[in-house]
This record gives structure tokens, C-alpha cells and sequence, in this order.
């Protein structure tokens, strides 16, 4: 277990460009909008590599106990509370405010060791920045730029003394055996809710406002003695509707979000059906080629009748991937969870499988010799043998000649052939074709005087017969 170091202030003084810094990364969106941060975003800062600790970006305290910014709110007071050390962020250009009174009396209140950080020195004297603070009466004050990076170190020094040698912060490992799942799909169809109620706490801002999650929030979870790694992802809308800055960059990290998952689980509204964003989505895992779970939410509110209208919705609208269990939850009561762990745990494993040579060649001779390919042009496809050639998703390579000859639905019929022979569900299947080389090619057929003068007299022997 870490030492816990948590950023806290008002919107829009630099804590994520603070986190950045510390962590060495672009986890944290940053962006010149106050309130881009609302969910706790954890990392590790490992600048001094004997004793690393992990730090927590919040979402700035703006005085509203209500609606998001009040969540947002909450959020940051639960991340303080957890931690070990709290950084109390301040604007060093526009100077102290009602707005931090307010937040420096409610630390004061929860009697965690507090230091005052003073962000946004660059080009200031650093002196007459810090005397604006002083009637805060803290004894560490530290003037630094984040963007900049200027008193990192120092700040660090002082952080690295003040945190105990361990803490209770648990951090995301690497662990291989744990299933990553990226929760996906267009704005407002309850994916912090799901999440939120898979961890039993309020982990993620779950509100009725459509875009409330603007970035990637990863939570380790056990749960029946295996392991997983849930992400939270922002709702993709298509390109047309994205206006904000922020949005865009929140769509950019969905998208790493569903590359670097194993199983992406697309939310559906079942009030609304399936529409052309929750398509634009789907398109995205189809191309990213990852296990995909379809989980059809807020099934409990709807009445028999519509139920039936929706299944056939449904049936109609996701006929391209029949493969994809869809499973009906509500995020909302829990109902539904088990089964949607089940078809998560499906979609793994035939994501995962692998094969040996053997057993994907023989397949291959018994889809041949049920069906061969048609004759195109005079030519037939030859398939000769063919081997795995990776996972997520399954990959066959098939080796043969003519393969340029073999048609879409061929293709798609060798498709449907593996997946029912190997029982793969929730994933798709890519195949590879590749044609032997002629080993004559670029060689030239140079004739010897022998045959030289053989095709001289037949030649000859031809125009006496005319």
C-alpha cells in the first residue's frame, strides 16, 4: 500500500496540470474551461523512484451543494478525507478569494495535514505571490508552475517528507489475469450508474445532465474471486454534434479506452432503442476488434408490450452482430449484474482461446470439403493449411493459392463455420489470406540449341503445311 496525496481547490487553478506533472503523464484532461475534472482521477508519482505515492486529481470545490457541481464537490471532499497529505491548490495570478476562505475552512475542519501550493508563478515575483496567501497563516507555501514545471522539486521534497513510509492507497497493477472491461456508449444511458453500482459506493458522478463523465476512470474490483478492472468511459456522440474542445479530447480517450480493454460492454437505452449514435459506438469496437457485451439498460421500466417492441428493434437493427449477447439490466436497481458478468466472461474467454495448427487446419479441410469456394472467372481458390495467428480477436491466417478469387460471402461463410465449430461468442474473428509465392516467377525460361533448333524446324515444318 501507497501514501495518499490528494489536489485539491477551486476550478480552473491547475490541479490536473499538477497531476500531469507528478505523474508524468496526460491522464488528467486540461483544458483552459474551469470544471473539465469531476470524477477522481488516481495515479502514481514515481519522480523519486524510492518512494513512490499516489496522488488523486479532483474536480474543483465551486460552493454549490447541488446538482453536478455539488457531486463534484463531494467528490473532492471524499478524496481529502482518504488522504494522507492534502495539497491545497491556489491561483497565483488571480489571487486569494472568497471562494478558497471557504474551502481552507472546511480543511481546517477535517484536520488533515494541508499544504498550500501556489500555482501559476511563471513570469510572477514569487515573493509578492506567496505575501497574498500569508494571511492564510499555513507554514508550507510553496510558489510553483505547473505547466512549467517550475518548484516541482522542491514541492516534492517537502511531500516526500511529510507522507508516512506507507499508506492505504491501493493503485492499478498489471496484473495479466484481470479482465479489463470498458463501459461504452453515447451520453446519458447510465454508464457511471452501472459502474457505481458494481462497486457498491459512489464512486463515479452519476447525473441525469447528458456528458457528465468527461474522462476515463479505471477502479480495480474483485468480485467472486476474479479480478477485473472496470473503466468508466465518456459518451461518444458523432462528429457533427461535438462542439467543445473538451468533448473532443473526452471521445479521444474513450477511444484508448476501448483499444486497450479486452471486453467493451456498449450501454443501450431501451426507452429509445438503437439510433445512429449508439451505431457510430458500435462501430468504434468493431474496428478497435474487441470482445463486446451489449447491455440493454432500464429494461425494469418498461411494460410487456414494449419489451416485444424492442426485442424486435433490436433483432432488426443489430442483425450484423448476432454473435454479441445482449443482456437486459438496470443499472439503476442492480437487476441483471449476474448475467452480465456471465456473458463478460464468455466474450473473454473466446476472445482469449487459443489454437493450435492442427485443429484450426482441420477445420479449415472440413469448411472446404462441405463447401468450396465458387469458380470465379475460370479460377478456384485453393485453401491448403492455416494456423492461429493472435487473440483479441481471434485471428486465422489461411494460406493457399488463388485466395483473390474467394468471395465476400465465402468469407463470411468461413467466418460462421469457425465461430459455431470453436463455440467463440461475443468476439469477432478476423481472417488473413495469403497466397504462395511462384517460385518461377522472376525466372526466365532460357532455352538451350537444342530446343533452339527443334523450334526452328517446327516453325518451318508449319508454313510447308499451309
Amino acid at each position: 500500500m501507497l501514501p495518499l496525496v490528494a489536489l485539491v481547490g477551486r476550478p480552473n487553478v491547475g490541479k490536473s496540470t499538477l497531476f500531469n506533472a507528478l505523474t508524468r503523464s496526460r491522464d488528467a484532461l486540461v483544458h483552459d474551461e474551469p470544471g473539465v475534472t469531476r470524477d477522481r482521477h488516481y495515479g502514481v508519482c514515481r519522480l523519486d523512484e524510492a518512494r513512490p505515492f499516489v496522488v488523486v486529481d479532483t474536480g474543483g470545490i465551486a460552493g454549490v451543494d447541488e446538482g453536478l457541481a455539488g457531486a463534484t464537490a463531494r467528490q473532492a471532499r471524499a478524496a481529502a478525507e482518504e488522504a494522507d497529505l492534502v495539497l491545497f491548490v491556489v491561483d497565483g495570478r488571480e489571487g486569494a478569494s472568497s471562494l478558497d476562505d471557504d474551502i481552507l475552512r472546511w480543511l481546517r475542519k477535517s484536520a488533515r495535514p494541508t499544504f498550500l501550493v501556489v500555482n501559476k508563478t511563471d513570469g510572477l515575483d514569487a515573493r509578492a505571490a506567496l505575501a497574498e496567501f500569508s494571511r492564510y497563516g499555513f507554514s508550507d507555501v510553496f510558489a510553483i508552475s505547473s505547466a512549467h514545471r517550475q518548484g516541482i522539486d522542491e514541492l516534492l521534497a517537502h511531500v516526500l517528507a511529510r507522507l508516512p513510509a506507507d499508506g492505504d492507497a491501493e493503485i492499478l497493477d498489471d496484473d495479466p489475469e484481470r479482465v479489463r472491461i470498458a463501459f461504452v456508449g453515447r451520453p446519458n444511458v447510465g454508464k457511471s450508474t452501472l459502474v457505481n453500482r458494481i462497486l457498491g459506493e459512489e464512486r463515479m458522478i452519476a447525473s441525469e445532465v447528458a456528458g457528465t463523465t468527461r474522462d476515463s476512470i479505471a477502479v480495480d474490483l474483485e468480485r467472486d474471486g476474479r479480478k477485473y478492472r472496470l473503466v468508466d468511459t465518456a459518451g461518444i456522440r458523432r462528429k457533427s454534434k461535438v462542439e467543445e474542445a473538451v468533448e473532443t479530447f473526452s471521445i479521444i480517450k474513450t477511444l484508448q479506452a476501448i483499444e486497450h480493454c479486452q471486453v467493451a460492454v456498449i450501454m443501450l437505452d431501451a426507452n429509445e432503442g438503437v439510433t445512429d449514435q449508439d451505431a457510430s459506438v458500435l462501430g468504434a469496437v468493431l474496428d478497435a476488434g474487441r470482445a463486446l457485451v451489449l447491455a440493454v439498460n432500464k429494461w425494469d421500466g418498461l411494460s410487456t408490450y414494449q419489451r416485444e417492441q424492442v426485442e424486435g428493434l433490436l433483432s432488426r437493427k443489430l442483425s450484423f452482430v448476432t454473435w454479441a449477447e445482449a443482456v437486459r439490466i438496470s443499472a439503476k436497481h442492480g437487476s441483471g449484474l449476474r448475467e452480465l458478468f456471465r456473458a463478460v466472461h464468455r466474450a473473454h474467454a473466446s476472445a482469449t482461446r487459443t489454437f493450435s495448427t492442427s485443429e484450426v487446419t482441420k477445420a479449415m479441410e472440413i469448411a472446404y470439403e462441405t463447401n468450396p469456394p465458387p469458380v470465379v472467372r475460370g479460377h478456384v481458390a485453393k485453401l491448403r493449411f492455416a494456423h492461429a495467428g493472435g487473440e483479441n480477436p481471434p485471428t486465422f491466417i489461411v494460406h493457399g493459392t488463388r485466395l483473390r478469387t474467394l468471395t465476400d460471402t465465402y468469407k463470411r461463410y468461413l467466418e460462421n463455420f469457425f465461430r459455431k465449430r470453436f463455440k467463440l461468442v461475443g468476439t469477432p474473428v478476423r481472417f488473413v489470406f495469403k497466397e504462395g509465392e511462384n517460385p518461377y516467377k522472376d525466372k526466365k525460361n532460357v532455352l538451350t540449341e537444342r530446343q533452339v533448333a527443334k523450334k526452328k524446324r517446327l516453325i518451318r515444318h508449319v508454313k510447308r503445311n499451309k
